[in-house]
């Protein structure tokens, strides 16, 4: 991370404050990390969750994101190279009584050591960047995959909605495409465009999958259809969230739709394949869903049994002192497994978190050793 930054106030990144080892705190002084000292700077030791997570408008310091020229992450959105962290369930405000959806956090990847800077990051809300449907904006807003859909070189953000229904007939499409650019996610999204042909029934359109499962180069579209079909869309998506083609709904599919992890081709044969299930999967646990193997004509033929396979998640950071929430108890869950330093290996991001007004992200890097972050934040950094 950049050594500048002036102080503004304590502040942590998001999911926790702690300096462990070489974990950085990002407080409202922001600092390069030193040699790791067990210690944090001008205090006795300190240990995971010791230092209060940010609260409040201007806790932390904020740069700009920086100016991309492309690339080929498929959550890169502002194509520098570095791949970005998208956050869903920011904490609540403390006096946020009302429990209003906060938006979509986005921390940008940058070109210093760790990759991820909080200091560099973006809140997406219904308001600011939702399409109206039928003269009303959205009340939800949840992130739901990435890919570049228009192949320009910057990645784009899949986010489902709650558009207006009355109950008659078939419903609205709810996803929405918010395209990135050299500045990252900007302006407002567009509803997708599902044709009328490659949709099946009186369910919602949902769980949104990127793949190539034509293996043409282009990213497509899966989308839920009713009784088990699949609505498949051919990339590359024009900006007004219209594909190249569709065709009639794929059968033999489930009311869930996933993308395999760690590799969307799963047999190796050139085509991203897709996997379906009854229920939804918790990234990093253990499941089982069925295969729809990709092909020349996209995905469609059955792949037989699919297993995602349990993360070891390291111990859960402790939050910090003096912010339990009621009698919840803390849960820990695995937020993304990917290359956020470009070390060629997957490093973990989690999310620990008791209620809804208090939270910590970790970021873990493989060649750092007992299982300590080497980064921590709360997401209420995106409440300012």
């Amino acid at each position: 991370m950049s050594s500048a930054g002036a102080c503004v106030g304590v502040g942590v990144r998001v999911g926790a404050g702690i300096v462990v080892s070489t974990a950085l705190l990002l407080t409202g002084c922001t600092a390069a990390p030193g040699p790791a000292t067990g210690k944090d700077q001008g205090s006795a030791e300190a240990k995971n969750g010791d230092t209060a997570p940010l609260s409040g408008k201007g806790a932390a310091p904020r740069r700009p994101v920086p100016r991309g020229e492309g690339s080929r992450l498929p959550d890169d959105f502002n194509g520098d190279g570095h791949r970005d962290l998208v956050l869903n369930d920011l904490v609540k405000a403390p006096d946020d009584s009302f429990g209003d959806d906060a938006g979509i956090g986005i921390v940008y990847g940058t070109a210093a050591a760790r990759g991820l800077d909080p200091a560099v990051r973006q809140t997406l809300s219904p308001r600011t960047h939702g399409a109206r449907v039928d003269g009303t904006l959205p009340a939800a807003f949840d992130a739901e995959a990435a890919c570049d859909l228009d192949q320009d070189g910057f990645g784009d953000l899949i986010i489902t909605t709650d558009p207006p229904y009355d109950g008659t007939g078939m419903p609205p499409v709810p996803v929405q495409i918010l395209f990135g650019g050299a500045t990252g996610l900007a302006g407002k999204a567009v509803v997708l465009r599902i044709p009328a042909k490659a949709r099946f029934g009186n369910e919602w359109p949902d769980h949104p999958v990127c793949g190539d499962f034509d293996g043409d180069g282009t990213e497509d579209l899966a989308v839920t259809a009713s009784a088990g079909q699949v609505s498949y869309l051919r990339g590359p998506f024009t900006r007004a969230g219209a594909p190249r083609s569709a065709s009639a709904p794929v059968p033999g599919g489930g009311p869930v739709l996933a993308a395999p992890d760690p590799r969307a081709d799963v047999n190796g044969d050139g085509y991203d394949d897709l996997v379906h299930a009854t229920r939804a999967h918790a990234p990093g646990t253990a499941g089982r869903g069925g295969l729809l193997l990709g092909g020349p004509d996209g995905p469609g033929r059955p792949g037989g049994t699919y297993t995602f396979r349990a993360v070891r998640l390291p111990p859960a950071p402790r939050l910090p002192s003096g912010t339990s929430s009621g009698q919840d108890r803390p849960a820990t869950e695995l937020l993304r497994s990917a290359d956020f330093d470009g070390d060629k290996r997957p490093d973990l991001v989690t999310r620990t978190h008791q209620g809804e007004k208090t939270d910590l992200i970790a970021l873990y890097e493989p060649a750092v050793a007992g299982d300590r972050p080497v980064i921590t934040f709360s997401t209420s950094i995106f409440l300012g």
